[in-house]
């Protein structure tokens, strides 16, 4: 195996392990947590005063699910502003609702939301965990406490209708009515302790405390099948949560391998919550944290309000959320000019309307980085007659004011419970991405220097 082969296969490999490690938005940022300390990165808290140190890195976790790492350059903020990726840490799929377990026909059931938009058939016959935070009472102070959970092993499934009761199954698509074919079947339903019940002693068994104790919960549905290498010559990574843990550990990877020397602004990484169910909220997107952490650097910088506007006009973002691969087998719903292959390079997307954010000064910019940290680059335009996505491209670029350009890497069954992606694209990936954080000047010229 070549050098080449060898790093791509290794940056595969770790993301595939990251995303083991991370079932639920709240493992994810807890896994990127060690990361960074093992890095260097100093903690800050938002109840409490910054210090801020030229050349210090930082990291910021707004409720357990909602993060952001920084490297605090020693140049003028106002000249050289921020370099800033984007990205989410959750995905679409089922959460567990408050009552938790139910008694169905003779069997426990945990009765469950929709998070986002899943395909809903790609959890039948899986064996599915649960993962999640937990809120505790402290017994010996009352206070309300958190801690996160893993079943770690197959807990509950949705078996499908065989057959011979479900005939046109295979002409019509699997389908669930979405209120009462979704609970998910944890076990018989024996004398004892209802399963409402059940399931929160369940819960207090794996925290060590007492089911009264257990005061609410957030739980996402998670695969058991760790993430692997497919194809004939193991071309492609299928796991779980590749949209979008994989920008995720992308940008995470390239802001460690950043060390500050030749860019002398902010490098900075933020990764949010709530993006598949529309950002709106207070660690979203359209939420307060980004233009919150920007305004706390630009002040422990001395950053005048004029020098603000500066420091926008001077700054890029890359919106990183996974792009649309073409599909052999569903030709017919792409922009024939206009896709994107697996393993093919980072994808940049552009939409007129946009639902994504890049134009053509971000376009041209991401395309001369590509070429200078020698990786290919594709683009992707989605069909006229269907419905394009959006991503956190649009409303971080309005809410900053700042030049920003929607990438990420092609996969295919985007919001399955098992997702594809190519397996040299994430090497790519953070290559360019790396690249974007240690490039002294990024390769155009604003309106002040024309």
């Amino acid at each position: 195996m070549d050098n080449d082969n060898a790093r791509a296969r290794a940056s595969a490999r770790d993301l595939l392990e990251f995303i083991d490690r991370s079932p639920s938005p709240w493992h994810a940022v807890a896994e990127m947590r060690v990361r960074l300390e093992q890095a260097g990165f100093q903690r800050l808290h938002e109840e409490t005063k910054w210090s801020l140190t030229a050349g210090g890195a930082y990291y910021v976790i707004r409720d357990d699910s909602t993060i952001a790492a920084f490297r605090l350059g020693a140049g003028s903020l106002a000249d050289e502003g921020y370099r800033i990726i984007g990205a989410h840490t959750d995905s679409p799929g089922f959460r567990v609702k408050p009552a938790g377990g139910q008694p169905r026909g003779g069997h426990a059931s945990v009765d469950v939301e929709i998070y986002g938009g899943p395909i809903l058939a790609t959890f039948a016959d899986r064996d599915l965990a649960l993962a999640g935070r937990v809120m505790l009472r402290d017994p010996n102070t009352g206070d309300v406490v958190r801690r996160l959970y893993h079943s770690d092993k197959a807990v509950l499934r949705l078996p499908n209708a065989a057959i011979h009761l479900n005939r046109q199954v295979n002409q019509e698509g699997l389908r669930f009515q979405q209120h009462d074919e979704l609970s998910l079947v944890a076990g018989m339903l024996h004398d004892g302790l209802p399963p409402e019940d059940a399931f929160r002693a369940h819960l207090a068994s794996r925290l060590s405390c007492e089911p009264d104790d257990v005061l609410a919960w957030e739980l996402a549905v998670a695969d058991t099948q760790p993430g692997g290498f497919c194809g004939l010559d193991d071309e492609f990574i299928a796991t779980s949560q590749l949209d979008n843990l994989a920008s995720c550990h992308a940008g995470l990877d390239a802001l460690l391998a950043s060390d500050g020397d030749a860019f002398s602004g902010v490098s900075m990484l933020v990764c949010f919550d709530h993006e598949e169910v529309g950002s709106q909220s207070f660690k979203g997107a359209q939420g307060s944290f980004l233009p919150d952490l920007v305004s706390r650097i630009n002040a422990a910088s001395g950053v005048d309000p004029d020098d603000r506007h500066r420091a926008a006009a001077a700054s890029m973002l890359l919106s990183a959320d996974m792009a649309h691969g073409y599909h052999p087998n569903f030709g017919r719903l792409y922009d024939q000019a206009n896709q994107a292959k697996l393993n093919g390079g980072p994808v940049i997307k552009i939409n007129a309307q946009q639902r994504y954010a890049t134009d053509s000064a971000a376009e041209a910019v991401f395309m001369a980085l590509c070429e200078e940290a020698g990786v290919p680059c594709q683009k992707y335009v989605h069909r006229n007659d269907i419905p394009c996505g959006s991503t956190i491209g649009p409303m971080t670029a309005s809410a900053l004011g700042v030049r920003t350009v929607d990438v990420g890497n092609a996969m295919w069954s985007m919001h399955s419970l098992r997702e594809t992606a190519g397996a040299s694209d994430q090497v790519a990936m953070i290559d360019v991405m790396t690249h974007f954080f240690g490039r002294e000047r990024l390769p155009w010229r604003t309106d002040r220097a024309t």
